[in-house]
């Protein structure tokens, strides 16, 4: 056996493995899609993986150009659902409130309660309405 044999027979190797992980990763996307997309029957649904496990690349070919434009949409709205909550929940995290109006409203909550002074409350509307000018 040559070098070069040796060479493309690595080479198309390669090739293969590539294209096989590539396929997993269609088929992975289509299964994730099939179960994002509520306004799809879940006999459609069963159907479609179905003819996923027993004709794989005509079936994947057929969902990717059939469905493929609703599937981006889905995504990218699933993508920016994400990041609203990601975006909320460090805001809630960081403490900061909405308004500062909210903030007065807990303060004030918390001084009724009494789990703070009248000089702790005034020091919050304070910082409340400083953050807001």
């Amino acid at each position: 056996m040559s070098f070069w044999q040796s060479f493309w027979d690595i080479i198309w190797w390669t090739i293969w493995i590539f294209a096989f992980f590539a396929y997993l990763w269609a088929v992975i996307a289509i299964i994730t899609d099939l179960f994002r997309d509520h306004k799809l029957n879940g006999w459609w649904k069963a159907l479609w993986i179905i003819f996923l496990l027993f004709f794989p690349f005509v079936t994947a070919l057929i969902y990717l150009i059939a469905r493929g434009r609703g599937m981006a949409e889905r995504a990218q709205k699933d993508a920016v659902q994400a990041q609203q909550a990601t975006a909320e929940y460090i805001r809630q995290a960081a403490g900061t409130s909405a308004s500062p109006a909210d903030e007065i409203a807990k303060a004030k909550a918390l001084l009724d309660s009494g789990t703070i002074t009248q000089q702790e409350y005034d020091l919050l509307k304070a910082k409340a309405l400083a953050r807001q000018g």
